[in-house]
């Protein structure tokens, strides 16, 4: 089959048009990722999929066909997705979140790509969180236990897909391609979401897909963040099943995550204790606690405590 041919699935009209199947999902996201894909085509397909909203068999055939060919990266034991295209929730405290589970000994692989907005770039350095390659990936977790790789350096075809949006003006289903990759192969994903109804979407694709453990959760500027002063609903998979749950507030501050006028030298001076602010304190060891109960931690609110507590400079 052609591009061509998967647009009039997607296009016919009312009565004719259907969703594509799983197979049909991955060729056509296969062909998508060929630089010979005419843009036209891809333009098409993925303005289509759009209006018509995404089913879990698509987007799990296109994870599947982006999976294939990415370089074997050491498995970590955390999928840790950043895809929040433009935040304006403040500073990423979730990033120390991240660090608190490398802590507890889980490797954390984040990946993404955040558009024209710095601030979770700039917070990796900040954080002393490494920034790596396809190449050195499995080396940089081994060591340090936490790695950033850059979805324009793991697989630039996808990235050119990604950033049709600069072209198109519209968010496509690539985002939530994306937030699927898992590209270490981890048993385990945390992933946030800024739309509420994509959180099934993407537990039920995660099914599909065989990731046994994951929790979604509508985060802080579409990240998986949470916010400590507002009760939140989790969804996603435990060994292998449905899962779904609700999360009390944990601090009575009111403070919205927007209104975080901190400059980005507070992230490290968060984590060595030169700055105390309880509402980023609890943003940072709610969001871990959610990782560490992904991670099978039946303590995890404890433990993300103790964790914080027992921090160190790295």
């Amino acid at each position: 089959m052609s591009l061509a041919e998967h647009v009039r699935t997607l296009g016919r009209g009312p009565g004719r048009a259907r969703s594509l199947t799983r197979d049909e999902a991955r060729h056509a996201m296969d062909l998508m990722l060929r630089e010979t894909a005419a843009p036209e085509a891809v333009g098409a397909i993925l303005m289509l999929l759009r209006m018509k909203g995404e089913t879990a068999d698509e987007i799990a055939g296109f994870a599947q066909a982006a999976q294939q060919g990415l370089p074997e990266l050491g498995q970590p034991d955390l999928d840790w997705p950043c895809y929040a295209a433009g935040r304006t929730r403040g500073l990423p405290w979730f990033l120390l979140s991240a660090k608190l589970i490398a802590a507890q000994g889980h490797g954390v692989l984040l990946h993404g790509w955040n558009g024209s907005d710095r601030a979770v770039r700039d917070g990796l350095s900040r954080c002393a969180i490494p920034v790596t390659d396809v190449a050195c990936a499995s080396r940089v977790l081994a060591e340090a236990g936490i790695a950033y790789l850059p979805l324009e350096t793991l697989s630039p075809r996808l990235f050119h897909l990604l950033t049709r949006r600069d072209v198109l003006g519209l968010r496509s289903c690539v985002n939530t391609v994306c937030r699927m990759l898992n590209p270490g192969q981890a048993k385990a994903s945390v992933q946030g979401v800024f739309h509420p109804s994509y959180r099934l979407l993407q537990t039920d694709a995660a099914a599909l897909l065989g990731l046994d453990e994951m929790t979604v959760i509508k985060g802080g500027g579409g990240e998986f963040e949470r916010h400590p002063s507002k009760a939140i609903a989790g969804f996603g998979r435990r060994a292998g099943a449905f899962w779904e749950d609700e999360f009390p507030a944990l601090h009575a501050d009111t403070r919205r995550l927007a209104q975080d006028d901190h400059p980005a030298e507070a992230l490290a001076a968060l984590w060595s204790g030169d700055l105390r602010d309880a509402f980023a304190e609890a943003v940072v060891i709610g969001t871990a606690e959610l990782a560490l109960a992904t991670l099978g931690h039946k303590d995890a609110d404890t433990r993300a405590r103790a964790l914080w507590d027992a921090r160190v400079i790295q």
